[in-house]
Order: structure tokens, then sequence, then C-alpha cells
């Protein structure tokens, strides 16, 4: 018996019954022989961590665009931190924790630079509109590997997917087929909702204490606590509805919802990030514009459709390339050469 197959028996005994097996995954687009080592949801989790797209999150935008100071989030410690809360409620679920951090690393992949004002912009000006999920999944479809893709299994791939829920409400009927993936999209609110929070404190923008009581009260007054809070409401809710989907506790759930509100009224949407956001915007459509009529500049085209090929380009570039492309292009340089008489 391969080592692979000792760990696909270990999850048969002691894996929850509805939990995702290795073992019965849905499979890939192309077939590939089994490794004898690694699981197949073990093997999707090391493609993403080993791909380009999941290395140039370190230098995008989570909220503060290109900050000074080194503590605040980017896309890539985002990931990390939803991938780190995924895992723990999946192990106290005795869920497949594996392909719970495959979906969480992978669920990002396909953000722009600079962030939501990045993927606003080319949501307004592509002709078929713009999200961040559906470029996650072409990325690890058809980008990654220089076009051959990472050929992921279909449980990953859904999870990717239907990680997001917008601003609308968490618990949707479009949810993940798995368990998994359901609790990777959930913890991914909790992440965010809790680390800009931290990160908005850290610029001023604003403070512990402006937080409403009536949602402190339920989740706890600093950041260890409200996480803590989030986690435990979800492991109990599920458990209560005997794993019938991952939900949370009503309480706790509108005050998480409630809080994301008040991100949205008083930091996603507070002037000065939004001044800066119109800046990241303009720099974004403005190479858009570019390169729809200089695709011949663009060396890998991954698509016959012109849009396709810019939208592909621009939402893989980080914060600081699509920064220094914009000055290359757009902005006048020094004359090189000393005048002579």
């Amino acid at each position: 018996m391969s080592i692979r197959e000792e760990l696909e028996k270990e999850e048969k005994n002691t894996l929850h019954r509805k939990a995702a097996l290795s073992c019965s995954t849905k499979g890939r687009r192309r077939k590939e022989a089994p490794d004898d080592v690694r699981t197949e949801f073990m093997r999707d989790r090391d493609r993403i961590i080993h791909c380009k797209a999941f290395r140039r999150l370190q230098h995008k935008t989570q909220v503060f665009l290109s900050p000074v100071s080194d503590h605040y989030r980017t896309r890539l410690t985002h990931t990390l931190e939803v991938a780190q809360i995924a895992r723990t409620i999946s192990r106290a679920l005795f869920l497949n924790e594996t392909l719970t951090e495959a979906i969480a690393l992978g669920h990002d992949l396909g953000h722009t630079p600079f962030g939501h004002a990045g993927e606003s912009a080319l949501n307004r000006i592509s002709k078929n509109g713009f999200k961040h999920e559906i470029q996650s999944l072409r990325i690890v479809d058809v980008i990654a590997r220089e076009g051959k893709g990472l050929n992921l299994t279909e449980e990953v791939r859904d999870g990717i997917l239907k990680h997001s829920k917008g601003k609308g409400s968490i618990m949707t009927e479009d949810m993940p087929f798995t368990l998994e993936g359901q609790v990777v999209r959930i913890s991914d609110c909790i992440a965010y909702v809790n680390h800009d929070i931290d990160d908005a404190i850290r610029a001023n923008i604003i403070k512990e204490s402006d937080l409403p009581k009536s949602i402190t009260n339920i989740l706890g007054d600093n950041h260890s606590k409200r996480i803590a809070t989030l986690v435990k409401s979800v492991i109990k809710k599920t458990m209560d509805n005997n794993y019938h989907h991952i939900d949370m506790e009503d309480e706790v759930l509108e005050a998480l919802e409630s809080l994301r509100d008040f991100l949205f009224e008083n930091v996603y949407f507070n002037e000065k990030i939004l001044n800066v956001a119109k800046k990241a915007e303009k720099i974004v459509e403005e190479l858009f514009y570019y390169f729809l009529e200089h695709t011949e500049q663009i060396k890998k085209q991954f698509s016959e459709d012109r849009e396709t090929v810019v939208i592909d380009y621009i939402s893989g570039m980080t914060d600081r390339f699509a920064l220094e492309t914009y000055k290359d292009i757009f902005l006048p340089k020094p004359w090189g050469n000393k005048w002579k008489r």
C-alpha cells in the first residue's frame, strides 16, 4: 500500500461522514495518474502555492494602497489568514483540512492590482464585466503554468468560484457543494472584516472605541476575541444542524453582517480611501484602453479575444508593476543625453 493510500485510508477512518474524501473526488478535467505520496487535494494545494499568481499576491493591495508600514495586510497575508481560520474550523468539524486549505490559498488568485478599486474599474469598462472569483478560476484553469493551467480537482475549482459573497448576505443558496468550500466562504468574511478593522485603526481611520457596542457586546472588544467568537459559533451551529451546511448562530451572524456594514460606511467608503481608489481606478482604466490598442505589446496571450487578453494581463499585475507600467507609458521621461553645443 502506497503512502497516498494510507493517507486516504486515514481520511476514511477519521473524518466526518459528510467530509469530502480525496479518494472520492469528482476528478480533474484532464485525467492524471495518482501520486504515490500525496492525495489529490494535497497536489492541488501544492500546485497553487508554487504558481506565479500566488507569489504575486504579496504585492497586491488588500485595502490600503502601497502602505509605508510593513504591518498592513496585503492580498497574500489576507489569504494566509483565511486559510488559518478555515483550517481551524475544518479540523474542529473533522472535515478535510487539506481541501479547505487548497481552496483558501487559491481563492483570490484573480484579484487585480489596487484591490477592489482595480476590480471595480475593470468591471465598469469591460463589455462582459469582471469578477475576481471568475478570474481566479480562469488562472487555475487556463493561465497558470504558461497556459497549461493547474488542472485542479472539481472540489477546489468549485470552492474558488463560489467563495465570494460581495455585500449581500453571507449565507446564500449559491454555496460551494462541499462543506470545506463553505468553510472557506465564511472564513473569508471572518478574516477580512477583522483584519480590515485592525488596519483601519492602524491607519487612524477609525478607533476601537468607534465600533458599536451592540456589536462588540456580542463578538468581543478586541481582534482576538471577535475571531474566537465567530469561529466557535460556526462550529457550534454546524454541529447543531447535523452538518446540513456550514452555518453560524443567528445573533452572531447578524452582528458580523452589522460589523461589515460598519466597515463599508466608515472605512471602505471613507473619503481618504475613496480618493486613493479613484486614482487607482484611473490608472487601471488608462492601462486597459492603451493595451486594447497595443495588444501586440503583451507577450503571453491566452485568448483570441482582444479584451480578454488585456484583462488577463492587467488583472495579473501587482500594484508596483501597474504603477511602473503606467509611468513608463504615460509620463514624460528625462532626456537621456546631456545637451551638446
